[in-house]
């Protein structure tokens, strides 16, 4: 039975031919194809919730606020309003929807009105975040979805509170006009903004 080197050091002491002797190499998983992997699993993230965006607007603006036309004889929801809208307005609005089918304005305000720019923000903070690596420009655009949700959020409370008044404040109703206009103006320029970062992270890829 062939001895061990140990056994061939302890008999024949310093003269004790040892065979060479290699250890296996190292197991070493390769971890190139992690980066790879991170950035399918981002990109896949952001379609989603890009795709849920866009399937939010259609809900909101191209379903449900048409269909609510059939509840005030034809006439626009303010929220459809992009150059905003006047005291007149939302007093004829106001005569021909009754209790109930202002009711289901502030539902769909409560609702839909509240998800799309809950995601949409979410949506484009994700997309700028993937595809702009600089930190100060990446927070620029930024900005812009931040600023659509919340101008959206308090536009739904202050359509709501122009509408309930028996006699439209003129206050409210500039308030309430205001935010429309500057929601439309920022979704235009989040969306600009989130084709510009992919166009830059499509140009940086290319002149590596």
């Amino acid at each position: 039975m062939a001895k061990t080197p140990a056994q061939r050091i302890k008999k024949h002491g310093a003269k004790a031919v040892v065979p060479e002797h290699q250890l296996p190499p190292a197991i070493n998983p390769t971890t190139s194809g992690k980066p790879q992997r991170a950035r399918s699993n981002s990109n896949a993230i952001v379609i989603a919730s890009v795709v849920a965006s866009a399937f939010l607007f259609w809900y909101l603006h191209l379903l449900t606020l048409n269909q609510m036309t059939q509840l005030s004889n034809g006439m626009a929801m303010p929220d459809s309003l992009i150059g905003g809208f006047s005291a007149d307005y939302v007093a004829q609005l106001r005569a021909v929807m009754d209790d109930d089918a202002r009711g289901q304005l502030n539902y769909v305000h409560k609702t839909a009105g509240t998800l799309f720019p809950l995601i949409f923000g979410l949506s484009w903070l994700l997309l700028i975040g993937a595809n702009v690596a600089k930190k100060g420009l990446r927070c620029a655009l930024w900005v812009l979805p931040l600023l659509f949700a919340a101008v959206r959020l308090w536009g739904n409370v202050a359509i709501d509170a122009a509408l309930d008044s028996a006699v439209p404040v003129a206050g409210a109703v500039a308030l309430a006009s205001a935010l429309t206009i500057a929601g439309w103006m920022l979704l235009l320029l989040s969306l600009l903004a989130g084709g510009a970062a992919f166009l830059l992270s499509r140009v940086a890829r290319a002149s590596r």
